[in-house]
């Protein structure tokens, strides 16, 4: 573990939260908007597919229930993609303005909203008891985190054995040329000035530096996950068309157990 302490994260900007929540909030209607387009798209079955066949495999898979908590949920897509399949799932998000838009996308499209909740928490900080749910999603999150360690050692807490993480990231900071790119369609609603504020951020966070997955895959060992894969070709599956969720960054998707 020397190595990771290294990495000199206790030194990110103090506001950089606030910096971040300020790029999600003014991000919050058009993001609302363009999930419930992704709801009623082929991407859905998609997403579907991919998460089931990894919550398939989770030990815990013959209880009653399965507990999914969904870490930086946004405007509430995977809530309300897997609560319509009946599972069990709570998103958070640090955001207020996510919140509330989770909420609405949840209340509008979920028909199981006993099983859905949304709550305002700190992916670093989740609020938990330890071994609390069977299966963690994230998606397009860890790039925006200051304390990455810090966050994959609670997800792993929070966790319960035999429980499965899945991470979904992109390098979206070494590509960040790509944000003003004519083929980053997923963005191209979006101000020069919302991009260049979303560059900035990339520049405050030494996360983008990072040799990732790799880098995830050994901190995720190291903080006691095991079986970690880290799959590059799931953009390839996943984003086939050039439709208006497309971005030029490759997705991969991290599985990892906790034993």
């Amino acid at each position: 573990m020397s190595e990771l302490k290294q990495i000199p994260f206790e030194e990110e900007a103090p506001d950089i939260k606030e910096k971040v929540c300020g790029y999600w909030t003014k991000r919050a209607d058009s993001f609302l908007v363009q999930r419930q387009h992704e709801l009623n798209s082929p991407k859905a079955a998609k997403w579907l597919a991919e998460i089931k066949a990894q919550i398939a495999k989770v030990r815990s898979s013959e209880a009653k229930e399965i507990r999914i908590l969904d870490i930086g949920c946004g405007t509430g897509y995977f809530p309300v993609l897997l609560g319509r399949e009946g599972y069990e799932i709570t998103g958070i998000d640090l955001t207020s303005e996510m919140v509330e838009k989770a909420r609405l996308l949840v209340a509008e499209n979920a028909p199981y909203p006993k099983k859905v909740e949304i709550l305002q928490m700190d992916a670093e900080k989740p609020a938990f008891a330890d071994e609390s749910f069977d299966v963690i999603l994230s998606r397009n999150l860890t790039w925006t985190l200051p304390h990455p360690i810090e966050a994959y050692r609670e997800w792993h807490r929070v966790l319960k054995k035999g429980g499965v993480l899945l991470n979904f990231d992109a390098e979206y900071a070494k590509g960040a040329h790509n944000l003003k790119s004519s083929d980053n369609l997923a963005h191209k609603n979006i101000s020069d000035a919302m991009k260049d504020e979303c560059h900035a951020i990339y520049h405050m966070l030494t996360i983008s530096a990072l040799d990732r997955p790799a880098w995830d895959a050994e901190v995720l060992k190291q903080v006691g996950f095991t079986q970690v894969q880290c799959d590059t070709s799931f953009a390839d599956r996943m984003f086939t068309e050039k439709d208006e969720f497309y971005i030029p960054d490759k997705m991969f998707m991290i599985v990892a157990a906790k034993g």
